[in-house]
């Protein structure tokens, strides 16, 4: 009987150890640091809070307001200023969210975060902890632990305090990522429980500084479970010939004044342009004292709500395991076996990474808040936000498409609600809370839709969907000369060409033959930036005439592209792979230049003028030698940049996260499939790093796979023999098993026909 029982323990605890939320590192990439990256781009700048899949709400910590720290959380940060309710994923150009930002503490009420005269607080590193769905760690200053969880549109914290007459739970209204909320209201409903809003418009900073153009509201209901005795407001006076973006917000003038805010004890309502609510009370040691709260980009009832339906008790573990089950439910789209423990855990953190955005933004009974500023109601999608375009495009919406193609329905309805919302006739490239942000390059979401579409993935209003990619690429595009002038000239008008292509395939299947020849030869359109005397891609001018070569030529940062050089951005012709091979002097010529791309590459991966793997525009380039015929480079490759660029660590992502991009393109190569072109049905095949991946129902399975096993031998595909380094997106879909043959060598006879 004992032996019995200690082996269903043994069971019991493999099995548990096995779950894929238990491998999830939420710290991996909760870096901003320029210095650990070389770069002022960062590291991976991921937060390490609680949150659900696709939630609403985020309770993490944020260890600065200012600075390119979209997160609000950096690992290597000292102290901590409190534990917000929002927050962004992976992004830079200053950030925004980081609202409702909650600390415990203790002794004289302070109303700045600050440092020393501030109520942030030091924390013991080494009882930081983080899960899918669960964060903790220790306020060294205070003595205080603090616990979150969270549920998709509210969260909860548990707080230990220990013994003082003087113990608080104070929340900073006014606080914001990149910047400050412009006005902010608090009312004290009972004796347990307030509620309010912050308002963040541009004038506060925020996204972009304010150039994002992100102008939302934060509605909030928290409940306490400490009755509400000696309870207040602080309210700063902020003149209203001040300004407040970034710089303005982190100036000695600002914070000083918020340091003499003025308290307002005991009352109950109040409205104004920084304050702050706070409650304070006795506690014994290792008293744990809770707060709830829901949040709603709607209104205050939207919030009520939302907390009512979610978490209707005192229990925080509960909450705490049922995100956790959360978590396991949505990433087991995805099994995988074999490979090392290091490899599982980041395979099912990147995952995780991949299912935080684009998030849900309508509360739980369907309500949001429309681009208009009118209360919109959906009750046939979800309705989503944060669209990082430029970036997710190309692994991310693909990767979504194979495991989840409802989020792709509900995105590309959300883009085209938006649209009429705003009363605009285009889509917009990169979307956040209903901003239309213009940031970035390129058309994007007419990618997104084109590669839906392909997929037959079409639960949306197809003919609009074409009107607004065809305005879109009408409105943003090449023009009457053929391609894009300026200093980013290369950049624009290669990602135009491709999105061009992308609405002549739509016009095709949807019978516009006109449309169809029209920007079929837009799509060439990047061979009029192409020199032949430099045998390179080479800005121009508006007048036709190329900007001067560089000494450095196509290395040199910054000429004609956007956070890359021609060498990197060069490749970006997907839908025209050999027509650009041509251009560039022919296969052989093209394998060779490649080849040195790759290997001029650092061996950490991190930011260089070579294979740059911390940012997009190459994120296709491995595998291109699939279509070059060279099938073992790609398989190389991407083991390698498996290898060498992602690691269960703080610094594992070598660039930023990008809203699931960086990971979801990790995903992708690490379980064998990944598209040179969204909008085209072909995935190419490469190495897994996996012994078994289980998508639905459609099975990869490797034989003899090892990290120096990495070339494909040969394969079948449901029993039968296969030949080709391809496959299409309908064969996975409908379902079945390949099977791969690994070896130590390259079998260069596997995969290159065409």
């Amino acid at each position: 009987m004992i032996r019995l029982i200690i082996a269903c323990i043994l069971i019991c605890t493999i099995s548990r150890a096995q779950s894929p939320a238990d491998l999830v590192n939420p710290f991996i990439g909760a870096s901003t640091s320029a210095g650990a990256a070389g770069i002022y781009h960062g590291l991976g700048k991921t937060f390490p809070g609680a949150t659900t899949p696709y939630g609403m709400v985020q309770v993490s910590p944020n260890t600065i307001t200012g600075g390119d720290n979209g997160s609000g959380y950096s690992y290597e940060h000292t102290s901590i200023e409190g534990f917000a309710f929002t927050q962004m994923s992976g992004i830079g150009w200053y950030g925004d969210l980081g609202n409702f930002l909650v600390m415990p503490s203790m002794g004289p009420l302070k109303t700045k975060a600050g440092h020393g005269d501030g109520y942030r607080s030091t924390y013991l590193k080494s009882s930081e902890k983080a899960a899918a769905g669960y964060y903790s760690v220790l306020l060294s200053d205070y003595k205080i632990k603090a616990e979150m969880t969270a549920a998709p549109h509210s969260g909860m914290l548990r707080f230990t305090f220990p013994a003082s007459q003087q113990s608080r739970i104070q929340i900073d209204l006014a606080r914001r990522v990149g910047g400050t909320s412009t006005r902010q209201y608090v009312k004290v409903l009972n004796d347990s429980t307030i509620a309010g809003w912050m308002r963040c418009t541009p004038d506060g900073g925020g996204w972009g500084n304010g150039d994002g153009h992100a102008d939302y509201t934060v509605y909030f209901y928290a409940i306490f479970s400490k009755p509400l005795r000696n309870y207040g407001v602080w309210s700063a006076d902020i003149p209203d010939s001040w300004t407040r973006k970034l710089e303005d917000v982190e100036s000695d003038r600002y914070q000083q004044q918020i340091g003499k805010a003025e308290i307002l004890k005991g009352i109950k309502e109040k409205e104004g342009k920084h304050l702050g609510f706070f409650t304070e009370f006795d506690t014994k040691e290792g008293e744990q004292v809770q707060m709830k709260a829901g949040i709603s980009f709607v209104s205050m009832d939207g919030a009520a709500h939302n907390l009512q339906q979610e978490i209707r008790d005192w229990n925080f573990d509960a909450v705490r395991s049922k995100a956790r089950d959360q978590w396991n439910k949505e990433l087991a789209r995805i099994k995988v076996s074999g490979g090392t423990t290091e490899e599982k855990k980041v395979f099912y953190t990147a995952l995780y990474h991949t299912m935080i955005d684009p998030r849900i933004i309508q509360d739980t009974d369907g309500k949001y808040m429309g681009g208009d500023g009118k209360v919109q109601s959906s009750t046939t999608f979800n309705k989503r936000t944060i669209f990082s375009g430029w970036d997710v495009f190309r692994s991310q919406m693909p990767l979504q498409t194979l495991i989840n193609p409802s989020l792709i329905n509900d995105l590309i309805n959300s883009l085209i609600t938006l649209a009429k919302e705003k009363n605009k006739d285009y889509l917009e490239r990169w979307e956040l809370l209903n901003a239309y942000s213009g940031c970035m390059l390129g058309n994007p979401a007419v990618s997104v839709i084109t590669d839906a579409y392909a997929k037959g993935i079409r639960n949306y209003n197809v003919p609009e969907a074409y009107r607004l990619s065809v305005n879109s690429v009408e409105r943003f595009g090449n023009g009457s000369l053929g391609y894009t002038p300026g200093d980013l000239s290369l950049s624009y008008t290669l990602e135009y060409a491709y999105t061009d292509w992308c609405v002549s395939r739509m016009a095709k299947w949807l019978h516009h033959p006109e449309d169809e020849k029209k920007y079929a030869q837009r799509g060439e359109n990047y061979k009029n930036v192409f020199d032949t005397e430099k045998g390179w891609f080479r800005p121009k001018d508006k007048e036709g005439k190329w900007l001067p070569w560089p000494d450095s030529g196509r290395m040199q940062p910054w000429y004609g592209t956007m956070e890359s050089n021609p060498y990197q951005q060069g490749w970006f012709v997907p839908q025209d792979v050999d027509g650009m091979v041509t251009l560039m002097g022919g296969k052989q010529k093209v394998i060779t230049d490649l080849e040195h791309f790759f290997e001029q590459a650092p061996e950490n991966m991190m930011w260089n003028d070579f294979y740059n793997h911390a940012n997009e525009p190459v994120h296709h380039v491995p595998f291109l030698f699939n279509r070059l015929g060279k099938p073992w480079l790609t398989q190389k490759w991407t083991r390698a940049i498996c290898r060498r660029a992602y690691h269960d660590k703080v610094e594992g992502l070598v660039g930023n996260e990008d809203v699931g991009q960086m990971s979801a393109w990790y995903v992708l190569a690490a379980i064998g499939l990944h598209p040179v072109c969204p909008g085209d049905t072909r995935q190419e095949i490469t190495s897994p790093v996996f012994d078994k991946i289980e998508m639905g129902k459609f099975t990869i399975k490797t034989i003899n796979n090892s990290p120096e096993n990495i070339y494909i031998q040969s394969a079948r595909l449901n029993g039968k023999p296969y030949s080709q380094c391809h496959i299409d997106f309908r064969d996975v879909a409908k379902g079945g098993v390949l099977e791969l043959v690994m070896g130590p060598m390259p079998n260069q006879q596997w995969g290159i026909n065409n």
